[in-house]
């Protein structure tokens, strides 16, 4: 017999025990793997030869890690090789969900044989043509590799990441080509003169402004090891831990099946950067429950969308961007997560609310206890997950030498040590030999390591294709013209706020667009790239200081997550919906009315920086000068700003809002945006204790109106 507290694995096809995967839910995951790990379902020869690449790519960069002496380049041309080689062989052209592929054909053997050699060429060539300062006019095979580099580039990041890259891509391509001295003679660009073929290819492919650069270099360097800490603690079993405890402290609350699949969410969302992935994984759990309750197929999916989705607010991953954002920023890492824990908190403490809203208007109820797993017994069986997490997270945040990557080298060491130690006790309660349990540790290890190495190949493939676009922002000087174009727009008024939220709703509109057809990271690279300067110089912001630039930095970041629940593209409501049956615009629509919260949280920290823990010393906006005595009234005003805000866009507080109502909860929320004087903030809590105390009492002349319940 097996041990009945073991975890049940957290592989994205977990199903409840003695439970057959259901159709939506089979669809999902074929979702999933289409979009995030590739849709190959490869065997024999050919799936050994994944394996073995994907679990060299994790040794290589474990080890890149524990030296730290590769330079950087190096690192970053074998971190895009790996990538290339991988994806070809596990992404095809044309995905067919549900017909799955099961061999590579010839022509990505081929394909993928010239994406690896070109990125290897500058394994091999870099520092000579470094040296020379570009590209070598005695050495031809530099403009072909360059322009190979390019071109792969490009077919990858369209198998991998859809269609919108690359065209976004090719149209900054063109437009360096513009001007009298490019490619493009007879179409004049405003902002320069144009580029050759040979000049741009030594931009992209030899300059550290281009595919290597930055956003790759923090790929390579860093978020590789995130990502496999992630994926290694989820096979692990702490996924599963994580929504049993959520379903034991909060399902049986009013609307309990919700609220535990937002918590979960949130506690997937420091591990795990992918909403897509969050969705399948706690979704066919929660998603079933909630609707068993009484939410809509709709509501069931576009709560997990939502809390899924801001799984990627959560430090310390944040996805990819987080790491990306420091290194923009030039600030410590640790003053990043410290920074963005506020707001990751508020925003979920605002879904908490959004869901007992629903569940109040729905006059739901909670699960019975018999359904919940019991709470001591369940922390019991989990407790020793948290001491990587805590070390993890112990370490970023207390000790600021801490080096990121080391820390998440030794996060990944202690828990593969954990992995086989479980194995071993499992082991001997099932009667399997020793042997044999560290045989199973070791293929959980494997599977584990190619999950992690799969789940990298998007993200390195973003980061490199971003940084075609990064480069030519930079040679082209288009970043300072289109800031030049905004301000004349910003002009048009005369109020200084009113400018401010005008370029702020542009970027906000951009992000949203742009976030359709991108995934976070990229995403968020090309509004560093494009939008940030603009709204910087537009509020008047000195650059230079980081503090300053931060809520900027995350006003783009918060925008671009909401792309994944934003119709009509939202990969995660599409995958919800296959799980719950709903129609898929639906949840989206519903998914996007639930994450205006996550929009208004955005303004917040953008007008009110000291949610950010950022403060002014001597004059200066400084990282982490807020004392709690200010900080802790400031998130009281902010939470209950977004509770009003929720209740006014759902149209329900105790009851149903008439427009009056709804107009004060509206304006106390937006009073509550901004940092005012103190009687201000009092107006606002007196107008939504108005509106509170008002449906009460109307609730006691309607009996027929449910009232809410403790629990």
């Amino acid at each position: 017999m097996s041990d009945p507290t073991r975890p049940i694995s957290s592989n994205p096809s977990l199903t409840p025990p003695g439970q057959e995967m259901t159709e939506g839910e089979r669809r999902a995951i074929e979702m999933v793997e289409a979009a995030e790990t590739g849709g190959r379902k490869l065997f024999g020869w050919q799936a050994m030869m994944v394996t073995v690449i994907a679990v060299s790519w994790c040794l290589f960069q474990m080890y890149a890690a524990y030296v730290g002496t590769i330079v950087p380049t190096t690192l970053r041309s074998i971190h895009l090789a790996f990538a290339f080689a991988l994806a070809f062989m596990v992404f095809p052209f044309k995905k067919t969900p549900g017909n799955p592929q099961t061999k590579v054909p010839w022509g990505d053997w081929v394909l993928g044989g010239l994406a690896t050699a070109a990125a290897l060429y500058f394994f091999v060539e870099y520092s000579n043509i470094a040296n020379n300062g570009g590209l070598r006019a005695d050495a031809p095979l530099d403009l072909i590799a360059s322009s190979a580099l390019v071109v792969m580039l490009l077919l990858t990041a369209w198998r991998t990441l859809g269609i919108a890259m690359p065209l976004i891509s090719l149209a900054f391509i063109l437009f360096a080509f513009m001007g009298s001295r490019g490619l493009i003679p007879f179409i004049q660009s405003p902002f320069h003169n144009g580029y050759t073929w040979p000049q741009l290819m030594g931009q992209l492919a030899t300059n550290t402004e281009g595919i290597f650069g930055t956003a790759i270099g923090v790929s390579a360097q860093i978020v590789f090891l995130f990502v496999l800490f992630g994926a290694v603690f989820d096979k692990l079993g702490a996924g599963d831990w994580f929504m049993r405890v959520a379903q034991s402290l909060l399902g049986g609350f009013r609307g309990g099946a919700a609220k535990a699949s937002i918590l979960s969410s949130g506690l997937n969302g420091i591990i795990s950067g992918s909403a897509v992935s969050n969705v399948v994984t706690g979704g066919n759990i929660t998603i079933g429950t909630m609707i068993r309750t009484g939410y809509s197929r709709e509501k069931a999916g576009a709560i997990e969308v939502a809390s899924s989705s801001n799984g990627q607010l959560m430090p310390p991953v944040m996805g990819a961007a987080a790491f990306i954002m420091a290194q923009n920023l030039n600030i410590e890492y640790r003053s990043l997560i410290l920074a963005a824990a506020i707001p990751a908190f508020l925003c979920y403490a605002a879904l908490l609310v959004v869901s007992h809203i629903e569940a109040l208007k729905l006059n739901l109820k909670g699960l019975p206890k018999s359904e919940l797993p019991p709470i001591r017994k369940t922390l019991l069986e989990g407790w020793y997950y948290l001491v990587p997490l805590g070390y993890l997270i112990g370490v970023l945040t207390s000790n600021p030498e801490a080096n990121p990557e080391r820390v998440a080298l030794t996060t990944i060491v202690i828990m593969i040590v954990m992995m086989f130690l479980q194995e071993v006790f499992w082991g001997t309660r099932d009667g399997r030999s020793p042997a044999r349990s560290l045989m199973d540790g070791g293929k959980k290890l494997i599977e584990a390591f190619e999950g992690g190495a799969r789940s990298m190949i998007g993200i390195a493939v973003a980061t490199a294709a971003a940084g075609i676009i990064v480069g030519i922002v930079t040679i082209t000087g288009l970043g300072f013209g289109l800031a030049d174009l905004v301000q004349n727009v910003a002009n048009l008024f005369s109020n200084e706020f009113i400018r401010i939220l005008v370029v702020l709703f542009m970027g906000q509109l951009i992000a949203l667009v742009l976030g359709m057809g991108l995934p976070t990271t990229a995403n968020y690279i090309l509004m560093s790239a494009l939008i940030v300067p603009i709204i910087a110089k537009i509020a008047g912001l000195d650059t230079s200081n980081p503090a300053e630039m931060l809520p900027v930095h995350m006003f783009v970041f918060y925008f671009g997550i909401m792309a994944d629940s934003t119709p009509p593209v939202a990969l995660a409501a599409f995958a919800a919906a296959a799980i719950s049956g709903g129609d898929p615009l639906k949840t989206g629509i519903q998914a996007f009315q639930y994450e205006l919260r996550t929009a208004l949280l955005a303004y917040m920290m953008f007008f009110n920086p000291v949610l950010l823990l950022i403060a002014e010393v001597d004059g200066k906006a400084t990282l982490g000068a807020v004392p709690w005595s200010e900080a802790v009234p400031m998130i009281i005003f902010a939470f209950i700003g977004l509770v009003a805000f929720s209740a006014a866009t759902l149209r329900f507080l105790h009851r149903k809002t008439n427009p009056i109502q709804f107009i004060l909860l509206l304006v106390a929320s937006f009073i509550l945006i901004i940092p005012t004087d103190l009687i201000w903030n009092v107006a606002a809590l007196g107008m939504i204790a108005a509106v509170y105390f008002w449906q009460k009492a109307g609730s006691r002349n309607e009996p027929g109106q449910p009232l809410p319940a403790a629990a």
